[in-house]
């Protein structure tokens, strides 16, 4: 990768030294830990990047500082705009606040490494961290391809979907194609500088084979159509040479691209069903689903959008009969962003990179060479993101905020010699150095602390479902889950999810000690009532409540939590099985017949629904003839 030289040169300093290794450590870590997915992980990330923040506010407080960057500052009204969207818009704020610290710690690395580092020493340390953490995923990607397929970070599991395909330190393939987009171009730059000695630009070769290599593995076609077409972009982003040559140079690149793709087409079988999957499928055949229902939400909330996190909840509503998963995101950050934020949020985000890139792209052509490559690998990025979801791993943000920094740094210069900052302007950054810490002991870290013991949880009781063991572990591990939930509710409150979850886990122990059943409704009830009291939009919580209900005995009054449930998720097929087994209860002809017709709803929905099919059976005795 090329070394990135501020403008003017600095010297370093300690507080610059100190902003550039806790933004080394947050990216290896964060990265290494599959990219930052997990909550437990955004607790170690969160800490650095508060720490960063801190640092960066105490050295223009006590140090000499530069003169803050005007692009930093487009960012900001997007930021107070999400809060305010996550406060009063989203019907799940506690998906919201998560959703907004994504944003938030992004932007906050892009401002520290714009506004922070200035000094060549520091900036090739940190360029050298990150290049040593792109081979460092590459060799991981090459274990996981060629010695353990299954091999994930932190002891986990590989999806079977994934099998053959490498994601290196991170748990999807596309993810390691889009940090690799991000790095391969710079390393190629780096080659074949001019200004390079032999052993940089035999160092940049190196990278360079090696970061191909990492994209070839992942077979992700979204990360290498992608930076084939940025790649082609390279020769017009140059500003060097006349149009006719420069377009000459494009064409080169997308024919050189065409014979690599061909070449591993033929000789890759793995990379040739991928690509057959794209034909015979018309392009996309899960995606296309995600991306109608993400427009589907913007245009129900033009203006804000349906709010701060909530694509996931507000999709049940549009969701097709043919598609049963659990989309999360909607596989397009720009999409994504439009269904949550609406027009407002994504002119304010979206609109203030643009004005940011154009800004940069005037200046390429005074900028050293090496800042195009560093255009070219954020373009791939950018492409990418229209068919993933780059921007919600945190790994991936914080790299691509490190490189636009650097992009800017040296395509739109400023006139940024240090200077001492006068006593009464000390007291604003001072403030933010004491604010930033309290806000993340009081709010951030408990916060993915208790996302961290609801998930862990939740997919240990989750694991009963698929492996049955016996009555007495099964008590063990959902008395352990119940008190994982009981401390997940009490560090936040505000996580309907934890409250859900502990009313499951509940209902689950009841079944286990049926003379107790009326008790454990009424705990079960309890919980799910908080849970609605932090949404009444999520299906889940209804189903909750519903169920704590039918453990006491009062049917009649869990119909109205059935039926919302079904209102708000029409066609999944857990709402049915749930209305199914709910209406089997009571002891009437018409509601074993409307058992009947549910449960028959469920399998057209999700034919291999193994509960759906065992009520079936039991129903089957007495469902009245036709």
């Amino acid at each position: 990768m090329p070394f990135v030289q501020p403008t003017p040169p600095a010297r370093a300093t300690p507080w610059e030294w100190t902003q550039a290794a806790l933004l080394a450590a947050g990216l290896i870590w964060t990265t290494l830990c599959l990219g930052g997915y997990r909550a437990e992980t955004m607790v170690v990330t969160s800490a650095l990047n508060a720490a960063l923040l801190v640092t960066y506010f105490l050295s223009r407080a006590f140090g000499c500082a530069p003169r803050t960057h005007l692009a930093g500052w487009f960012f900001l009204p997007f930021l107070i705009y999400a809060a305010t969207n996550v406060a009063f818009v989203t019907p799940v704020p506690w998906l919201g606040w998560r959703d907004w610290l994504l944003w938030a710690q992004m932007i906050a690395v892009f401002w520290v490494a714009l506004n922070g580092l200035r000094s060549p020493a520091v900036w090739r340390a940190l360029v050298a961290a990150i290049a040593a953490l792109g081979a460092v995923a590459v060799a991981l990607a090459c274990y996981q391809r060629f010695v353990q397929p299954d091999w994930l970070m932190l002891g986990r599991t590989q999806a079977e979907q994934f099998i053959g395909r490498a994601g290196g330190p991170f748990g999807i393939p596309n993810s390691l194609g889009a940090m690799l987009g991000l790095l391969f171009p710079p390393a190629i730059a780096w080659a074949f500088a001019r200004d390079a000695g032999g052993v940089r630009r035999g160092l940049g070769g190196y990278l360079a084979a090696v970061f191909l290599l990492g994209l070839v593995l992942t077979v992700s076609r979204g990360a290498w159509i992608s930076l084939g077409l940025a790649l082609a972009a390279w020769p017009l982003l140059a500003q060097q040479g006349s149009w006719p040559r420069r377009l000459g140079a494009s064409v080169l690149v997308i024919g050189a691209a065409l014979a690599a793709g061909a070449m591993l087409y033929f000789a890759v079988p793995g990379v040739q069903a991928r690509f057959d999957a794209l034909i015979s499928d018309a392009g996309e055949k899960t995606r296309p689903i995600m991306w109608r229902g993400a427009w589907t939400i913007f245009r129900a909330h033009p203006a804000l959008g349906g709010g701060a996190g909530a694509y996931d909840v507000l999709f049940e509503k549009y969701r097709p009969e043919n598609y049963q998963d659990e989309p999360v995101w909607s596989h397009n950050d720009y999409l994504n962003t439009l269904a949550d934020y609406g027009a407002a949020g994504f002119i304010l985000f979206f609109g203030a990179a643009v004005l940011v890139g154009q800004r940069c792209l005037r200046g390429l052509g005074a900028a050293p060479a090496q800042a195009s490559a560093l255009a070219v690998g954020l373009l791939a990025f950018a492409l990418q993101t229209f068919t993933d979801f780059n921007l919600k791993i945190p790994a991936l943000a914080m790299l691509a905020a490190v490189l636009a920094a650097a992009l800017v740094r040296v395509a739109w210069p400023t006139e940024d010699e240090a200077r001492l900052i006068r006593r009464r302007r000390r007291i604003l950054p001072l403030v933010a150095a004491v604010v930033v810490p309290v806000c993340a002991a009081a709010f951030v870290i408990p916060l993915y602390h208790a996302e961290a013991e609801r998930y862990a949880a939740r997919e240990d009781m989750d694991q009963l479902a698929r492996v049955p063991v016996a009555s007495a572990e099964e008590r063990a591990v959902l008395t352990k889950a119940r008190a994982s939930f009981v401390r997940a509710t009490a560090r936040d409150p505000a996580n309907g999810h934890a409250w859900a979850d502990l009313s499951y886990s509940i209902a689950l122990l009841a079944r286990l000690d049926p003379a107790r059943e009326y008790v454990f409704g009424r705990a079960a009830e309890a919980a799910a009532e908080r849970a609605l009291g932090c949404s009444q939009m999520v299906p889940e919580f209804w189903i909750r409540h519903g169920v704590g209900r039918d453990l006491q005995g009062r049917h009649g009054a869990a119909d109205s939590d059935f039926a919302r449930a079904l209102e708000l998720a029409p066609k999944s097929a857990i709402a049915w099985f749930y209305q199914a087994y709910h209406l089997s209860l009571e002891s009437t002809l018409k509601a074993h017949s409307d058992a009947g017709l549910a449960v028959e709803t469920c399998l057209r929905l999700d034919p291999g629904n193994r509960a759906a099919v065992a009520l079936q059976l039991r129903l089957a005795p007495i469902a009245p003839a036709r």
